[in-house]
């Protein structure tokens, strides 16, 4: 998969339902096998500069994808393959 422009951010506040999307979403990247960092954002200034109302959020490229939720391994792996 083409990942030179791959930017995958997750925002939240360092609760452990923010911590869990991370992880899981660090945990795809790896079973995807993509070169890339997921970036964990907890500033709360940038958070709201990047539009997000709702945490836990994951935003791909810029664009948020999902907020207020985590979803399971297998949807996080859906969402990056249908925005990379």
């Amino acid at each position: 998969m083409e990942t030179n422009k791959l930017n995958i951010q997750v925002f939240g506040s360092g609760c452990p339902t923010c911590k869990k999307l991370f992880e899981l979403t660090s945990k795809a990247i790896a079973e995807l096998g993509l070169d890339t960092k997921v970036e964990y954002i907890t500033d709360i200034q940038k958070i709201v500069s990047s539009g997000i109302m709702q945490m836990p959020a994951l935003a791909i490229n810029g664009k948020p994808v999902m907020t207020g939720l985590v979803p399971n391994l297998e949807k996080i792996k859906t969402l990056i393959k249908e925005n990379i």
